[in-house]
């Protein structure tokens, strides 16, 4: 069996129709916030937005940058994450 490496189904779907204008209208005022109203972004974001409760591992994504850079982002932040001694918070 081959594997497509490039065919994945995590996070394919759609933004949630309940949070939908809310997530789309917060990405677009963090990048007018972060990258000002002129061409070419100085920041990137990514937003994840699940909830506490009931969520059956759905997490609704949205972000002003290419999917495969954040993809390695999230690797990156994962690793360091994981190396760190654990912590609390309540952020």
């Amino acid at each position: 069996m081959t594997r497509d490496r490039h065919k994945h189904t995590l996070g394919d779907g759609p933004i949630q129709s309940d949070l939908r204008q809310m997530m789309n209208g917060l990405a677009h005022g963090l990048d007018e916030i972060l990258n000002g109203h002129g061409s070419g972004k100085k920041n990137g974001f990514v937003l994840m937005v699940f909830p506490f409760t009931g969520h059956d591992g759905r997490c609704n994504y949205i972000s002003n940058a290419r999917r495969e850079d954040i993809v390695v982002l999230l690797k990156e932040q994962l690793a360091r994450f994981e190396g760190q001694p654990d912590m609390e918070g309540k952020a």
